[in-house]
């Protein structure tokens, strides 16, 4: 049986890689019982997409040029 730290650890590396058929499963059954951990794999997807667009902003002036661009005249 998969305890929470497994099932959040491969919730967080689905985002990643594709998980295997034997790690689909598990992680099904275990989320079908834990309310928290079921919770946190409809959030991480929020999460995952937030970081990565926060990452890509940070990159960006203001003008849209990357940090440490000058915008052409």
């Amino acid at each position: 049986m998969m305890n929470c730290q497994q099932a959040t650890r491969l919730i967080s590396e689905s985002q990643e890689r594709p998980l295997s058929f034997s790690e689909k499963v598990t992680l099904k059954m275990h989320l079908m019982m834990c309310s928290g951990c079921k919770n946190f794999s409809l959030q991480i997807p929020f999460l995952s997409q937030a970081m990565k667009a926060y990452a890509k902003g940070l990159n960006e002036g203001h003008d849209g040029t990357r940090q440490g661009e000058h915008p052409e005249s």
